[in-house]
């Protein structure tokens, strides 16, 4: 069958998820993107610009789009033609956190709302999150002064499933290969934004540092408009452990610095799955991840007690522990990396594949 994916916010693990799936899917996919960056304008004015630039939906069987445009002003403008919407919800405005001295705009959330309300299926990255944007909800629709849709829980609810994204794992990436001579290089492969927490890594880092502890730092990641502060001062700070400042364009030029590297951080306050750190473990980085968020989830149990932590504290103590006894933990590496391989693209694109055949078959 054929698909066209609308994706108004192309980078960071939307671009992965919509290449991945465009590559990997027995169906054709028609991608068509807008630059990541504005998310709140793309929210706003996404399907204006995609409705301009579709010429006919007529040969498509379904659309697929992500939740940073509006599919209910999409198939106002379309009408009739707009085949069935599938919408995967990488995020959603409803539990994201919100950026220092900012409030929120109920608007988003509502968008999410009508969008879901326009979808034939809704998808959700996982189970965390699908968990946490019904438990939330019922309270956002509180905010309303009355008459207030109670309904859309449900109706919502009864279209929403759980689907992990794929990731993209070169053939590099499955060996497990000798790690460079100590001190351990540890990465940061996350967006340079104010939800990843970066403060908090520096900190524990400055902290490990004072008490003794040797490593080396790669700081990776996308960054969509203005460096944060937290990076410029890091710059400065860890500059004789620096050996790597800023992102990799090359995807097998990442691939080998994950490769490269021994421990991977998370300080994150907000990830519903985590492709960058599984893409690490994949490619044989220990973990250090907050026990919250999705991580409990994509972790497997038997690595919980060692990798994830429950605060600051307790990040310094299991980081200072990896840091300087890395050889008593460096066996572990082959089981992660074997249990990331379910997340290849490989593995998944047919489950995805069989939701777009259900989804038209539904609609027929």
């Amino acid at each position: 069958m054929k698909f066209l994916f609308l994706e108004p916010f192309f980078g960071g693990s939307h671009r992965d998820f919509a290449e991945g799936l465009v590559a990997h899917s027995r169906h054709r996919i028609d991608l068509v993107t807008l630059p990541a960056r504005f998310w709140k304008w793309r929210m706003r004015g996404a399907a204006l610009y995609f409705y301009r630039e579709i010429d006919s939906l007529g040969a498509y069987d379904g659309l697929i789009t992500s939740d940073l445009m509006s599919l209910a002003d999409f198939k106002m403008l379309t009408g009739p033609e707009c085949p069935p919407a599938l919408v995967y919800f990488h995020e959603n405005q409803i539990t994201y956190p919100l950026a220092p001295g900012e409030s929120m705009d109920v608007h988003f959330g509502f968008t999410d709302i009508t969008t879901g309300l326009a979808a034939t299926r809704l998808l959700f990255n996982s189970r965390t999150h699908m968990r946490h944007f019904f438990d939330q909800l019922p309270a956002f629709l509180k905010r309303m002064p009355e008459f207030r849709p109670h309904w859309v829980v449900g109706k919502l609810s009864r279209k929403a499933d759980v689907l992990y994204p794929g990731c993209r794992f070169s053939a590099g990436a499955v060996k497990l290969a000798e790690k460079r001579t100590l001190p351990p290089l540890i990465i940061w492969n996350h967006r340079w934004e104010f939800d990843k927490d970066p403060e908090a890594f520096f900190e524990a880092l400055d902290t490990v540092r004072r008490r003794g502890a040797t490593f080396r730092l790669a700081l990776l990641g996308e960054n969509f408009q203005m460096v944060p502060k937290a990076f410029i001062e890091a710059q400065k700070r860890f500059k004789r452990q620096l050996v790597h400042y800023g992102y990799v364009a090359s995807r097998e030029a990442y691939l080998d610095w994950l490769r490269q590297g021994h421990v991977v951080v998370s300080t994150a306050q907000q990830e519903n799955f985590g492709i960058a750190v599984v893409e690490a473990m994949r490619c044989g980085c220990l973990p250090l991840l907050p026990d919250r968020l999705a991580y409990p989830e994509v972790l497997p149990k038997p690595y919980h007690a060692d990798f994830l932590y429950h605060d600051q504290a307790d990040l310094i103590e299991k980081l200072m522990h990896l840091l300087t006894d890395y050889t008593r933990f460096a066996d572990r590496r082959a089981g992660l990396m074997e249990a990331m391989a379910v997340h290849a693209w490989e593995r998944v694109a047919p489950a995805y594949d069989a939701e777009l055949t259900d989804m038209v078959a539904g609609c027929t």
